[in-house]
């Protein structure tokens, strides 16, 4: 286990962000997740869970949603149980998209927007997407078997250009050097 990773066997992912301005359409974020297999880690996700879905064995899912950033402090949460997950599992990607339904909007124009990832009372990583400013998706952790079989958590903060759909698909792909 490298000094940048923790074991982990159930984490949650908790996002938050300011309403837009009454007179503007809502700014609308999403957690997003996604899953690969042992023989293609980086390869295409065996499936994605967002918003209108959750994962097949109920190990990942949503348990608050919204479209619009109103509540006090973390209006959406994702909750992984990777100790639950199938063996045949070796990573899942963690991210956030901005949806881009009225006009082009990137976290730059998100007041206040922030993600927290936990195990329990533990925080595991805390950002307020100040370092991708000028981009509409990031992703924001990586969780992966280690040779033993346990899941580590890596933080893994990483800039986009893409609509929630398209993010999906490349959000695990492997760094570009």
């Amino acid at each position: 286990m490298d000094n940048n990773s923790q074991r982990v066997g159930k984490a949650e992912v908790r996002l938050k962000w300011d309403p837009s301005p009454w007179d503007q359409p809502p700014h609308h974020l999403d957690i997003i997740a996604t899953t690969y297999s042992t023989d293609a880690p980086y390869g295409q996700p065996v499936y994605v869970v967002h918003f209108d879905s959750r994962s097949p064995d109920g190990t990942i899912n949503m348990s608050r949603h919204s479209q619009t950033g109103q509540g006090f402090g973390y209006v959406e949460v994702m909750t992984l149980e990777l100790d639950r997950l199938a063996p045949s599992f070796a990573r899942v990607v963690v991210g956030v998209a901005i949806h881009q339904n009225s006009a082009p909007k990137t976290f730059g124009d998100i007041s206040n927007a922030g993600v927290l990832v936990v195990e329990g009372y533990k925080e595991l990583l805390k950002d307020d997407f100040a370092q991708v400013v000028g981009s509409t998706a990031v992703t924001v952790a990586e969780f992966a078997r280690d040779t033993s079989g346990a899941w580590e958590f890596h933080a893994m903060i990483r800039a986009f250009d893409s609509d929630p759909v398209v993010f999906a698909a490349e959000m695990g792909s492997a760094p570009r050097r």
